[in-house]
């Protein structure tokens, strides 16, 4: 199996999940996606990181984005940690869960950890999932993606920043710089030239003739 780029069509696949069974391609719909896996029900982190998704269910909707997670464990398990995770963040989980006690989702998206990486999450020689992220557009390309270990639980609100960068880049001929914030200057891009640019956008600031910085309509 080829792996997985930026660009490649993100594989579609069936599903048990939370909410119902599901084919992901057509869950996705027009929308976009982000599929984040986690080792394990009934475990610390991963508590915490799909409250916090809950907790952001109007921020994702706001930029017409589906969370989706993924967890080894099946139905029954996952029914039981959703009241863990409403009652410990104080929320009330609506986005699916897909079960994967199989792996085969793990696997086809390359989430599976391995010994040499951490013994830990290994239990009898089968891997659990790492903390992957994709995040997938409208037309089912795979736009980003992000991995932690086990250990380290995400930072959500970066998620919804770079999904903000994509979203804005495809709509306009712009990068977004270090620690970028929406609101804030961006980058124009460089097959678009200085003049061009001032055409574009209301201020255009040129530190290098590489780096051009522009404001964007009604950000200041």
């Amino acid at each position: 199996m080829a792996p997985l780029r930026l660009g490649s069509v993100a594989p579609d696949f069936s599903a048990e999940t939370t909410n119902g069974p599901i084919r992901f391609h057509e869950f996705i719909g027009d929308s976009w996606a982000v599929l984040f896996s986690h080792p394990a029900d009934f475990t610390p982190v991963c508590t915490t990181e799909l409250g916090e998704v809950a907790k952001l269910a109007p921020e994702f909707h706001k930029r017409q984005v589906k969370p989706i997670g993924l967890s080894t464990n099946d139905l029954t398990d996952h029914s039981k940690w959703v009241d863990d995770i409403n009652a410990v963040n104080n929320v009330n989980l609506a986005f699916p869960i897909i079960a994967d006690a199989n792996r085969s989702v793990a696997t086809l998206y390359d989430m599976l950890d391995s010994v040499e990486h951490d013994a830990s999450n290994v239990v009898n020689g089968i891997p659990f999932t790492v903390r992957s992220v994709f995040v997938i557009d409208p037309a089912k390309k795979i736009r980003l993606i992000l991995t932690y270990p086990a250990s380290c639980g995400r930072n959500f609100d970066e998620i919804l920043r770079a999904i903000d960068s994509l979203q804005l880049s495809d709509k306009q001929p712009i990068a977004t710089p270090a620690n970028w914030q929406p609101g804030e200057d961006v980058i124009v891009h460089v097959s678009v030239t200085t003049e061009r640019a001032k055409e574009i956008f209301p201020e255009v600031k040129e530190a290098l003739p590489y780096l051009r910085f522009a404001s964007l309509p009604g950000s200041k």
